[in-house]
């Protein structure tokens, strides 16, 4: 990577470093070679670390670059195309879902937002499904699934399952319901810290944050909250994987 003195020019200087650096990535380096350090590319570049430091921000944002742990700045592989609910209107662990169940649990605590997507009353119990998936060996995303427990009252006591067969069991019993419709929504966010472990993230790296609303006897009976990493991920939707989303 040469050295190159940035002049001033129209857009900010850490976006201009942004197109130098991607260049640099198309040109010098292979996938998953580590970059030198901050202060050697500062000094390459002839910018502050804190310009550097936006640069390599959008880079990772943009699927161009990976922080890992104990290793440091990587260039990412391409990004995987990942489908989200190729299998229209149909409930989580229906047939053709490539998600792991993980765990389950009954809480009567939620996130604000979820609660008001089922309209839970403080105090009403809901099973909380954890699943991952992966794609080509790789962990792409977890999941977060909040199901009324009056919506399921067959499921077994937790205590007599283990932690996969109890996240099986609420899914189970999510297939007897009529499903009416879903809808969803799609963000920019950051990862949390139980998420990001999962996905072999640092805590704060970006993410794509899809939640879904399932309809079932006229009121919202469930909502996934699915978590993808935004580095490595490109998101189709529908059953021929016609429109993507890419994190940029």
């Amino acid at each position: 990577m040469g050295t190159t003195q940035l002049e001033t020019v129209p857009e900010p200087k850490y976006w201009h470093l942004k197109t130098v650096l991607s260049d640099a990535l198309d040109s010098e380096f292979a996938v998953g070679e580590i970059l030198p350090n901050e202060r050697d590319l500062a000094a390459r570049f002839g910018v502050a670390r804190a310009t550097l430091r936006q640069a390599l921000e959008q880079l990772e944002l943009e699927g161009r670059l990976q922080r890992r742990r104990g290793v440091g700045t990587t260039v990412a592989p391409p990004r995987v195309g990942v489908a989200v609910d190729p299998v229209r209107h149909t409930w989580p662990g229906a047939a053709g879902d490539d998600w792991q169940p993980v765990d389950a649990i009954e809480s009567d605590t939620v996130p604000a937002a979820v609660a008001g997507l089922l309209a839970t009353a403080p105090g009403d119990p809901v099973h909380i499904v954890r699943r991952s998936r992966v794609t080509h060996g790789r962990p792409v995303a977890a999941e977060l699934l909040y199901v009324l427990a009056e919506a399921v009252p067959g499921c077994p006591p937790a205590a007599s399952l283990s932690a996969p067969a109890r996240a099986r069991a609420v899914l189970q019993e999510l297939q007897t319901l009529e499903l009416e419709g879903q809808d969803r929504t799609v963000e920019l966010g950051s990862a949390r810290a139980e998420d990001a472990k999962q996905l072999d993230r640092l805590p704060g790296a970006p993410v794509l944050v899809v939640t879904t609303r399932y309809v079932s006897g006229g009121r919202t009976t469930a909502v996934a909250v699915s978590t993808y990493r935004a580095d490595t991920c490109r998101l189709t939707f529908g059953e021929s994987d016609a429109a993507a989303l890419l994190a940029s």
